[in-house]
């Protein structure tokens, strides 16, 4: 399936399909962040292909975006969680439950909500404990990662590197508190973020909404989330890379997003997706658990 719609048009059609009955221009602009001229001369282009008509999206407009559409969700799980010690010593940390709920199953809700149902699972530690999703989510496929022991999550994205085309990839323990971030269609690759002044955790630098570095503390920057989406263009060219970057000197020991974010950054052109503090959080230690979840503070 060929894409032809502009980012602007993608951006109108894909707000069209998200909401029911007819939509104001008003309302598009609030969804789009684009001006009222912007929104006007966009949905006068797709009236005019006959894409939209009325503030509503028609059939057309539907197949235009169908070669948009997310394919897959695929989610790193294969980790200790060692900061989540003593929870993680007998649960992955994405099985943790925060507030009755496993921190999982947020995320793949959300994948199933914007009609994601190919859903893959890297697991290692404690794997057969995943097997416990299969009970509510019996769509889910697991992959196994024999190497997560011995390597960083990079062996993870090495067990699923031909899978990437069209494929979200989620770290598996992020507390979601946003499902709307998990869109049923997405224009080009991304990585979600959140803007900071100062951060000292993972964050890259973006130029003109395309990151240009991936570093660890910086001013002015994007915090690493640890969502991202890859078209399916990128997706085949990252199962290479990854393999690549896999057999090189220390290579097993790297984050899987260093491979498109440093090692091959100038083969990719990956734009910043910005969300807010609070829509997405990863649970670090037992004490930021205690905070969030007060039945383990006891």
């Amino acid at each position: 399936m060929e894409k032809n719609l502009e980012r602007k048009q993608f951006d109108i059609l894909e707000a069209l399909a998200g909401e029911a009955g007819a939509v104001t221009q008003r309302r598009l602009g609030e969804l789009t962040g684009y001006s009222l001229g912007t929104v006007n001369r966009t949905v006068k282009e797709l009236a005019d292909a006959g894409l939209a008509d009325g503030g509503r999206i028609t059939a057309a407009g539907l197949a235009a975006l169908e070669p948009y559409r997310v394919r897959r969700a695929i989610f790193i799980a294969a980790g200790f969680g060692s900061r989540l010690v003593p929870i993680t010593l007998n649960t992955p940390k994405p099985l943790v439950r925060v507030n009755g709920r496993r921190i999982i199953d947020g995320l793949i809700d959300a994948c199933l909500a914007a009609g994601i149902e190919a859903i893959y699972v890297v697991r290692g530690y404690l794997a057969e404990q995943f097997d416990q999703l299969l009970y509510k989510y019996p769509m889910i496929k697991f992959l196994e990662n024999p190497a997560y022991n011995e390597s960083n999550n990079i062996s993870s994205a090495m067990c699923a590197r031909y899978l990437l085309g069209g494929a979200y990839v989620f770290e598996a323990d992020l507390l979601l508190r946003e499902p709307a971030l998990i869109k049923k269609y997405q224009f080009a690759s991304n990585y979600l973020g959140i803007y900071k002044e100062r951060s000292d955790d993972w964050c890259f630098t973006v130029r003109d909404g395309v990151i240009t570095e991936l570093k660890i503390g910086g001013l002015n920057c994007y915090q690493l989330v640890g969502v991202s989406y890859w078209d399916e263009d990128d997706g085949r060219r990252l199962a290479e890379h990854i393999a690549m970057a896999y057999e090189m000197p220390g290579g097993k020991e790297q984050f899987w997003d260093q491979v498109p974010l440093g090692v091959f950054r100038g083969e990719y052109r990956i734009s910043v997706r910005e969300c807010r503090d609070g829509d997405i959080t990863e649970i670090d230690t037992f004490k930021e658990l205690k905070a969030i979840d007060k039945t383990y503070d006891t």
